[in-house]
């Protein structure tokens, strides 16, 4: 059938491979040096509008949280993030492996808040305790809610106010831009950093850090830390593809719409969803026994909870390379499972 699992389940999107097949042959310096990540690294600053901006390439998502956090914060320093946080869910304790505690705050919607920011940083007190310096979000967030313009630029106000670090990780970046209305000028002003995640975006690998402000010692964290890529110009190469014809909106425009079709999909035939998700990831709530049928036809996907001992909420995840049969063929089957399907198709 088909695997909803994720979206980077494929290899990449053809124009990309395309790129890297056009630049095999060349010889270029190592390590992000090269004319292409500095290409790449200049078409960042240009669409984000921000020529100061201090721009890196690396491989993953994990690994570019983990440099970062490291880098920003003092070892007694904290981070401050939502309870379902990549950072504190899904990174097997990568950044309290580096010393530093996530202080997470319960958020349904997966999103920080103004209040929730300052509930954790009334409730540390004094040097007997962390101190939270770092706020990280994400952006689409974990349960594929979507930050709005005026939403980050209160985070933005009160980090600034607090004298916080506002680190936003947009390993679904694409999605969220597809989704809602900030723009990459947007995210360079209203952050002290953000990503443009590559990885789940049609790219083969590879995330683009953007800081605001130069930092001349980064690349010591990322050698130190084994994120520094020698065959760098692979990551510089594949972003200048993502990035220069508007390919990132476009892979990510076709995710949302599938998504956005499952959801309308599954809603008509009467299920629920944990949360209304405009992006790439949905989160239905099914009866347990339709989903094991829809197991046993070979459908793939997560599961996230179970609100009672009768039904799941399952993860559903389109990407650029998602065909809409895959999805005509999945509310078919949904149906079918429901006992709300026709007898011809």
């Amino acid at each position: 059938m088909y695997s909803f699992r994720n979206d980077y389940s494929e290899g990449a999107h053809p124009k990309v491979l395309q790129a890297l097949t056009d630049t095999n042959l060349e010889q270029t310096g190592g390590y992000g040096t090269d004319p292409r990540c500095l290409a790449a690294a200049d078409l960042v600053r240009q669409l984000c509008q921000a020529p100061e901006a201090d721009v890196h390439f690396l491989v993953g998502g994990t690994q570019t949280n983990l440099v970062v956090i490291e880098s920003v914060l003092k070892p007694f320093e904290a981070v401050i993030a939502a309870g379902t946080g990549h950072v504190n869910v899904h990174e097997t304790g990568a950044i309290e492996a580096t010393g530093h505690k996530v202080c997470a705050v319960p958020a349904p919607d997966g999103k920080l808040t103004p209040a929730l920011i300052e509930s954790v940083v009334r409730g540390h007190t004094d040097e007997h305790m962390v101190f939270p310096r770092l706020v990280y979000v994400s952006n689409t967030t974990e349960v594929g809610t979507v930050y709005s313009k005026e939403e980050l630029t209160a985070l933005h106000d009160c980090c600034r106010e607090r004298d916080l670090f506002l680190y936003l990780d947009g390993a679904r970046l694409g999605s969220s831009l597809a989704a809602g209305d900030l723009t990459l000028p947007d995210l360079a002003r209203l952050t002290d950093a953000f990503t443009i995640g590559g990885t789940k975006n049609g790219l083969l690998f590879g995330e683009a850090l953007i800081f605001a402000q130069a930092r001349p010692d980064f690349r010591w964290y990322m050698k130190r830390r084994g994120a520094m890529l020698a065959k760098g110009r692979l990551l510089g190469v594949q972003f200048q593809a993502l990035l220069e014809d508007g390919l990132l909106l476009e892979t990510a425009r076709h995710a949302n719409a599938l998504a956005l079709r499952l959801r309308d999909g599954i809603a008509a035939l009467g299920y629920p969803f944990w949360v209304d998700s405009p992006s790439n990831q949905q989160f239905p709530i099914l009866p347990n026994d339709v989903m094991e049928s829809l197991l046993a036809m070979g459908y793939q996907f997560e599961t996230q909870h179970s609100p009672d001992q009768g039904h799941t909420c399952v993860r559903l995840v389109t990407s650029w390379a998602t065909p809409e049969q895959a999805v005509e063929d999945f509310l078919w089957d949904l149906s079918l499972s429901s006992g709300a399907g026709k007898e011809a198709r």
